[in-house]
């Protein structure tokens, strides 16, 4: 099998990319206390680097070091140029040098390990990310590049955690997402082909494709595998619930409850078989059958909406309007977007005989749905084809 994991980390930092990220990286900036001779050397270097003339660069910032020989802002600068023209050796040289002057100056153990990172040096990348963190201000993406480091050396729980703390900073860090899709991805290819090759027919392969299937909407492969799972085992919980919600995916609803009623005998409390079934019998139009499943669900999870708005339906069905009226109000407030419990209410209050209750609800109930279609008509149009 492919190394997975290790394509992932080659993937991230490839030398091209490391230069590309780098070219475009904001370097902190550090120029307290330094004479206005060489701060305007290191303004003149800088501006040299923005224009790519990297040879002038280097010559200003070592005229710059001249006049500051022990100034490690100075070697920083040299260690990021040099890094940038994928100069590794020679980066690691002078970000050392600046760490010898300064252990925790800002930054430069994250681009030490960067420089690890793009020379394949995985353990002394991880070692000086770790440094890094411990300064009081961390570069912003070192726990992305810790956690890239990581990978590199098998790693992959380590390396989740530090992805997950580069969430926790930015959590639209696309790039971390990206990470964890594929480490999560590949760590469930290996326990497949770990599975497959102990015993390609096993209870746990069958069971585990079964899932890879329905959480991919290949409904119809997932009950095959599903199947052959509960043949192997019959009494394994769970799988006549997974049973059930492919049928139900299918729109096979009478398979679909058979399944339910089964799973329901492993655990008559359990929230989503309850309101699976309840639907069904409202469904229907059974509704005072739905009534104990729905009843049953709402109590296992009062603030979710789909119960009450279901029992709301039952009890208008059965004239019970006050209990109707309980119910939608309380799906309404649990779901503020939903219209449908507004047009139901506004039945109700029709036939409480509340004519401007009614019109409040039934005006709220346009509202709500002109704009989920203004909604859907935006996320259409920005969508890509």
């Amino acid at each position: 099998m492919i190394d997975c994991l290790w394509l992932t980390a080659r993937f991230a930092l490839s030398p091209n990319r490391l230069m590309f990220w780098l070219l475009f990286l904001g370097v902190a900036q550090n120029l307290a206390g330094l004479p206005a001779d060489v701060k305007s050397l290191l303004e003149q270097a800088r501006a040299y680097e923005k224009s790519s003339d990297y040879r002038s660069a280097e010559r200003t910032y070592r005229q710059a070091l001249t006049l500051a020989p022990t100034d490690p802002e100075i070697f920083k600068r040299l260690g990021v140029l040099y890094q940038t023209d994928l100069k590794f050796a020679e980066s690691i040289d002078f970000f050392r040098r600046a760490l010898s002057l300064s252990s925790q100056y800002p930054e430069v153990n994250f681009f030490l390990g960067a420089s690890y990172l793009g020379s394949n040096q995985f353990q002394k990348a991880v070692e000086s990310f770790h440094a890094e963190l411990a300064t009081p201000t961390p570069h912003p993406r070192c726990n992305y590049y810790y956690a890239i480091a990581l990978v590199s050396l098998g790693r992959s729980d380590d390396a989740t955690a530090q992805f997950n703390q580069s969430l926790a900073r930015n959590p639209k860090d696309a790039d971390a997402l990206y990470q964890l899709g594929r480490l999560h991805m590949n760590g469930s290819l290996e326990a497949i082909q770990k599975l497959t090759n102990l015993d390609p027919d096993s209870f746990q392969l069958h069971a585990l494709i079964g899932e890879v299937y329905a959480n991919n909407n290949r409904y119809e492969d997932s009950l095959k595998e599903y199947q052959a799972a509960l043949a192997k085992r019959p009494n394994a919980p769970g799988i006549h619930y997974a049973l059930g919600v492919a049928h139900r995916n299918l729109k096979q609803i009478d398979a679909a409850e058979k399944e339910f009623l089964a799973a329901l005998r492993e655990d008559p409390h359990d929230f989503r078989v309850n309101l699976y079934l309840g639907e069904f019998a409202v469904g229907r139009a059974n509704f005072s059958g739905a009534l104990p499943y729905l009843r049953l669900a709402s109590t296992a999870q009062p603030r979710s909406p789909r119960p009450h708005f279901l029992l709301g339906k039952c009890y208008q069905a059965t004239k019970e309007f006050d209990k109707a009226k309980t119910e939608l109000l309380l799906a309404a407030a649990g779901d503020p977007n939903d219209p449908q419990p507004h047009y139901l209410l506004s039945q109700v209050y029709r036939e409480q005989g509340d004519r401007d209750a009614s019109a409040r609800a039934l005006k709220e109930f346009q509202r709500l749905t002109l704009l989920g279609k203004e909604k859907s008509y935006d996320r259409a149009r920005t969508t890509p084809q």
